[in-house]
């Protein structure tokens, strides 16, 4: 299952489907093109586990 984590807002439209058109008319295609097909690579990576500290006994 995907997520958007803070700051990926500016690849997804309200309903979360991906925006592949950038927002600003001036960026350059090729460019975004790239930022999105890393960011959806980040939805296919498992979640990061959070470390518990062990306790010596």
């Amino acid at each position: 299952m995907s997520r958007i984590n803070p700051g990926d807002e500016k690849f997804h439209y309200s309903d979360n489907s991906h925006r592949w058109i950038p927002p600003d008319h001036d960026f350059p295609q090729e460019v975004w093109d790239e930022m999105v097909r890393q960011h959806k690579d980040q939805h296919l990576r498992p979640p990061k586990r959070r470390r518990v500290a062990r306790r010596s006994i």
